[in-house]
């Protein structure tokens, strides 16, 4: 039973820091697309996508205040981080800005699944949450790929990159 309740406090920290991130990420590129890139019609999808990245962040947020859960110490930098790869992204062009969200939302995708496959009925309405929040992840990967993502050329490179930071923050966020 132990090792169940760790198994779903590490679901809902990395989850916190996941969503977390992502708000970050479309912060950082509407920054880019307020100051230097000029497309209101990615600004207008990317804040369509970031509303639902934060109804997930804070359906989190409340389930780490509810179970007292510690978030990850790593918060701060992946802050920094997804507003850094948001912004970077975005200053790319439009082609590099949906390459980042389709990236992200395909680990993710993998990522929720495997919650999914292993969330029992005793954390059914936190499986149901993960559910819904994992369409919305793929209709954003639909989207990004429909606006202009690509992994041909140097972008294959840059979704490799995007993918191994991703994992990797998975798996630090989890445990620590």
């Amino acid at each position: 039973m132990t090792n169940l309740k760790n198994k779903v406090e590490e679901f809902i920290r990395v989850d916190h820091a996941g969503e977390r991130g992502a708000v970050k990420i479309y912060e950082g590129q509407l920054l880019a697309l307020n100051t230097l890139v000029k497309d209101e019609n990615l600004k207008k999808t990317i804040e369509e996508m970031r509303v639902h990245e934060k109804e997930h962040c804070e359906f989190f947020e409340k389930e780490i205040k509810k179970r007292k859960i510690k978030p990850t110490k790593f918060l701060p930098l992946w802050d920094l981080l997804g507003v850094g790869l948001g912004f970077g992204s975005t200053i790319l062009g439009k082609k590099a800005a949906m390459l980042c969200t389709a990236s992200v939302e395909e680990v993710i995708d993998e990522h929720y699944q495997n919650q999914i496959n292993q969330l029992g009925y005793d954390e059914k309405n936190l499986k149901k949450k993960i559910i819904k929040f994992r369409q919305d992840e793929l209709d954003h990967k639909d989207i990004a790929y429909e606006k202009g993502a690509t992994k041909k050329g140097l972008y294959s490179i840059m979704d490799k990159i995007i993918k191994a930071g991703s994992k990797l923050a998975i798996n630090i966020s989890e445990k620590i």
